[in-house]
């Protein structure tokens, strides 16, 4: 019999009683939404974790790899950080030597994002962490499954 990964542990902890008690809320989409990220979350620092990296600067060195010359007004615009929070995440991940800010050879005013290479290093091992472990997560789902819910969350994020 095939072992249970620590990931699916989470999933499975939900018990008849707590379902019973969430009755009322589980016909509201954002409580749903809210619960499976909850669910999900513990398993997705962790992986972040092994990398020191919180969600928000991963999904910067993702965006940075991605998107050459992207410049951090663009980025604070598609996560939805405010100017501010951007600047120290940046001082952060550049303090670290994973990115640097580099003028911007069509816009001397500005700066685009680089990843050094040991920030494609740690970019590319956490991307294979966080993907194993939503793997993990997401296998009471079929691909097609996954690949629909993707789109209809996406759906109502462009509808919002």
């Amino acid at each position: 019999m095939p072992r249970k990964s620590p990931a699916l542990a989470v999933l499975a902890s939900a018990d008849t009683e707590s379902t019973e008690l969430q009755r009322d809320l589980l016909v509201y989409l954002g409580f749903n939404c809210q619960k499976t990220y909850l669910t999900m979350l513990p398993a997705l620092l962790k992986a972040m974790g092994k990398f020191k990296l919180r969600p928000a600067d991963f999904s910067v060195l993702v965006l940075v790899r991605g998107n050459p010359d992207i410049n951090q007004k663009r980025i604070s615009e598609i996560l939805n950080i405010s100017p501010p929070n951007m600047a120290t995440l940046l001082d952060r991940l550049e303090q670290r030597d994973i990115l640097t800010r580099q003028r911007n050879p069509s816009d001397k005013r500005s700066q685009v994002l680089v990843l050094t290479a040991e920030g494609l290093r740690i970019c590319n091992k956490a991307e294979k962490a966080v993907s194993e472990t939503e793997q993990a997560l997401s296998s009471a789902l079929s691909e097609e499954e996954k690949n629909e819910l993707i789109r209809l969350l996406r759906k109502l994020q462009v509808g919002a």
